[in-house]
């Protein structure tokens, strides 16, 4: 099955396979996320280039494979992001409101200013703080579900990934390991097809990312990343196997991203305008909003007054956020010992004494 693309909803909205048991509520919360992430990601992209935020990356056109993995898990399990899964978050609780402080790094950031933006993380949804080097969570959410197998608890980890970071050391040493002692983790990759500038063909000659599972002797599964209803069946199979006892599952969403790797890239510059049509037409959103109006699950008016209640709810956070200042002073000598030395706690007064405009005499503590 490695190479063999497994789709569910076709490109028109038409059913081409069995879909899953997904009850009707669910299939309207689920478009509405898709919708509120698309809606966010324009938001977003605006407020950096007003300069208003230092750095954003889209998940447009990638919606599907977000939402549809963070449905096959459970609150219990935890989650390993990369740049494009705020998404997974936004889904298990994190609210617009705390991914705008994020972003901005105020003083509602939960974080405390201390990541870059669009790099969200959060114990209160189970989702662990990535880097901005490529790969660098695969080792972490291999060491938690060894973790979770020693402790013997049912925790699934989902350790996400773009398709550059199947090249990585990081991702053979997670694999590799993972698959060895049959850990309960799921390498989920968005195959966007670009690792930055860099094409799947220039950076991997395998026939496919999910392939490379069989080196390691754990299932690997191709699904069309588009379709939502195929990315959850794929998603829930590697999830319950891994919950099961039965080890890993390499999961590759092969999808598109729409626009620029981050607000700082121009795609323009490496790559043709029409793959970006050829890929329009395969839109996530579309595709489900089709299926949803012809089934009568979604009225045809709902995507037009969910979007304007998307953007009141963006506007109010936006509002609110950018109302707060910056982390308070003492956040920056918290959270590093479980008692400060008396170093430390003579540092953070006289920087607290510096903050309140009082003059202090004598070289800052060291």
């Amino acid at each position: 099955m490695n190479d063999i693309l497994l789709q569910t909803l076709g490109p028109d909205g038409a059913l081409v396979g069995e879909p899953p048991d997904i009850p009707r509520e669910d299939l309207r919360r689920l478009y509405r996320h898709m919708l509120k992430m698309r809606v966010l990601d324009g938001r977003m992209l605006s407020l950096q280039r007003q300069g208003r935020i230092g750095f954003y990356g889209t998940a447009t056109g990638q919606e599907a494979a977000v939402t549809g993995s963070a449905y096959a898990l459970r609150d219990s399990d935890w989650v390993f992001p990369a740049l494009r899964e705020m998404g997974v978050s936004l889904w298990r609780g994190t609210t617009i409101k705390q991914i705008v402080c994020q972003l901005i790094g105020n003083s509602g950031d939960v974080l405390i200013g201390r990541q870059m933006p669009c790099h969200f993380s959060d114990r209160g949804v189970r989702s662990v703080a990535w880097s901005s080097v490529i790969g660098t969570q695969l080792p972490h959410a291999m060491g938690a579900a060894w973790a979770a197998k020693l402790k013997r608890t049912q925790d699934v980890m989902m350790g996400y990934m773009g398709d550059g970071a199947s090249s990585s050391a990081d991702f053979h040493a997670a694999a590799n390991f993972a698959g060895v002692y049959r850990l309960p983790v799921v390498f989920f990759c968005q195959n966007n097809q670009w690792a930055i500038s860099v094409p799947l063909a220039l950076q991997t000659a395998s026939s496919s990312i999910a392939i490379k599972a069989t080196a390691y002797g754990f299932p690997g599964v191709r699904v069309d990343g588009n379709d939502l209803f195929a990315v959850i069946a794929a998603a829930k199979r590697a999830v319950d196997c891994a919950r099961r006892g039965e080890g890993p599952t390499l999961v590759e969403a092969l999808t598109f991203r729409m626009g620029g790797h981050s607000s700082s890239d121009d795609p323009a510059r490496y790559r043709d305008a029409g793959i970006v049509g050829e890929w329009e037409r395969k839109d996530p959103l579309a595709r489900l909003r089709k299926h949803l109006e012809t089934h009568a699950v979604l009225d045809p008016a709902e995507t037009e007054t969910w979007t304007e209640a998307i953007n009141d709810e963006i506007g109010a956070a936006i509002r609110e956020a950018e109302a707060l200042g910056p982390p308070p002073l003492e956040t920056l000598f918290a959270d590093v010992y479980a008692k400060p030395p008396a170093h430390i706690e003579e540092q953070m007064k006289y920087a607290l004494a510096i903050g309140a405009g009082a003059e202090v005499e004598g070289a800052f503590p060291l």
